[in-house]
């Protein structure tokens, strides 16, 4: 008797990155505002999973960039992120707290294949690096992506939980064309990851990024139980 392999599936992987304006001195009070409002969201139907924080570290080429938070979306087709970002209630966070707090947003999108015993939903605590670069040349993307997948194959991320990497197609990514994310148990496994951070670094040099554009940020996964209920 022949057994078939497991099929895999593809969901769609949501980043959106805000640098929020530290200028006023109700600051803690209205960011705490914004991110509990973006973590209520995790209820609306259109969406399989979704957290919001503080980004815990950036490194940019160049440097200039900065961004303070981070939100991760889930969801099952293109559809549903479509009809998330129309949600009444999604539109009104934007408006009343993103909107006002933010001095930029930037969002990349990607299509990720998943096998059948990925957990959709991080387990809280966890840890996330995200990587996005610009890279331009059609090869140079199919490049990147079989390195990720060697990667992948071989084993030599370590202790890493999930990971998932694609092409960028929302029209808000300031240029990144192609993403990765890599969760980790905790924080302590993430920064152990020099294994994983040598072989990205040697991805890196063999494809041609423009202006040597790359960008990486840390996030934990929180506890949204703990999330006090958003403002009104």
């Amino acid at each position: 008797m022949t057994t078939s392999p497991p099929q895999e599936h593809q969901i769609i992987e949501h980043i959106v990155l805000f640098n929020v304006k530290e200028d006023n001195e109700d600051y803690p009070t209205k960011v705490n505002a914004m991110v509990n409002a973006l973590n209520n969201l995790n209820s609306l139907d259109s969406v399989l999973h979704l957290t919001a924080g503080p980004i815990l570290r950036t490194r940019s080429k160049p440097a200039h960039l900065k961004y303070t938070h981070m939100l991760h979306g889930r969801y099952l087709t293109v559809s549903d992120l479509y009809n998330y970002s129309l949600d009444p209630d999604h539109v009104s966070v934007v408006d009343s707290l993103v909107r006002p707090l933010c001095e930029d947003v930037m969002a990349v999108d990607w299509s990720a294949d998943v096998g059948p015993s990925t957990t959709l939903v991080p387990r809280p605590g966890s840890a996330m690096r995200v990587t996005f670069l610009q890279v331009e040349d059609e090869g140079e993307k199919e490049a990147f992506f079989e390195g990720v997948r060697k990667i992948i194959k071989e084993g030599i991320v370590g202790p890493y939980e999930q990971i998932s990497y694609g092409n960028n197609f929302s029209d808000r990514g300031k240029g990144y064309s192609v993403a990765t994310l890599v969760v980790f148990p905790d924080l302590n496994e993430l920064d152990a990851c020099e294994e994983y951070e040598d072989h990205m670094k040697s991805l890196v040099h063999k494809i041609k990024c423009s202006h040597d554009h790359i960008l990486t940020v840390d996030y934990l996964v929180p506890r949204l139980a703990s999330m006090n209920p958003a403002v009104e």
